[in-house]
């Protein structure tokens, strides 16, 4: 599924490795390596005005991560996203593809620093560059960072607050988002929902162990995608936007110690496409009903 927003802020999935944040650093002082890959399919979508559209993702999210003791580490995340959009007479957008193929490729460094009384500040800076295939990568770069502040209490409970400023292709943003991490007993568990899979980390998730390594998660999240479209395109070298709510159902079983088979299935509400022009100015906004994504992601560690 592409919203993207990471899709609402793109980097979020590099916040997700920071102790206090839901995955703590190995309790040694070694780089760990880390792969995730998450196939999904986002369902048609029927558009305002007439058309529809369905969409193919491949994610991939690789780096290693190293405690440096007291609270402090540090770790590289480097992340590919490949979106095969495909459209069906979109009678709002002139009969014509608004974008088609749309990668994304980039990198992020997140740090973090302990302090006292169980608190620690995380900062993820990033570059990404996001765009059509056909677009310029200089026109399409995504820069930016996170600052979060998390606070971990005696029983392992976490939460905290944080807030992404990015430049994101003719437009900055200031985005603040919840980091949560809450037992509520043996079995139920409030988390951000798993950054690198098709859902994204913006948002909140109640989770159920099920037990024989099975376990059972219901969230909702929000995705927003925005990259540079072709030069060649029907709107050269502009920008395009996805934009959704996902409410999705999750499973996944430990297939052994650090890895993990996550299953999705769900809807994407709220959804909405934009195409801007080469400086942002809005052309053309298109809502589409309600549509059924699926996806599964592979987790390891080393």
């Amino acid at each position: 599924m592409k919203l993207g927003n990471k899709h609402v802020v793109l980097v979020l999935a590099a916040v997700a490795l920071l102790p206090g944040t839901g995955t703590a650093f190995a309790q040694q002082s070694e780089w760990r390596p880390f792969v995730s890959v998450t196939g999904a399919y986002e369902g048609n979508g029927d558009l305002d005005g007439g058309g529809h559209f369905s969409v193919w993702n491949a994610f991939l999210r690789a780096g290693a991560t190293r405690d440096l003791g007291g609270g402090n580490g540090v770790g590289v995340t480097f992340n590919y996203d490949y979106n095969d959009y495909s459209f069906s007479n979109p009678v709002a957008f002139g009969g014509v593809a608004p974008w088609n193929i749309v990668q994304r490729y980039g990198v992020a460094v997140p740090l973090t620093f302990g302090l006292s009384d169980g608190w620690s500040i995380g900062f993820v800076p990033s570059v990404d560059w996001f765009r059509e295939n056909g677009a310029k990568s200089g026109d399409s770069l995504v820069w930016g960072g996170v600052v979060s502040g998390t606070k971990r209490f005696a029983d392992g409970n976490r939460i905290g607050f944080g807030v992404g400023v990015y430049d994101r292709i003719e437009k900055t943003q200031a985005l603040p988002f919840l980091l949560v991490d809450w037992r509520f007993s043996d079995r139920w568990r409030l988390v951000n929902p798993l950054a690198a899979g098709p859902t994204g980390p913006a948002g909140l998730e109640l989770d159920y162990t099920l037990g024989s390594g099975w376990d059972l998660g219901v969230g909702v999240a929000y995705r927003s995608t925005r990259f540079r479209l072709s030069e060649t395109g029907p709107v050269p070298n502009g920008v395009g936007v996805q934009n959704g709510v996902p409410l999705f159902l999750r499973a996944t079983y430990a297939v052994r110690d650090q890895m993990t088979l996550h299953f999705f299935a769900g809807v994407v509400t709220a959804g909405e496409l934009r195409v801007a022009d080469s400086n942002g100015n809005w052309l053309r906004k298109v809502d589409y009903d309600p549509a059924p994504f699926v996806g599964v992601n592979l987790t390891a560690r080393f």
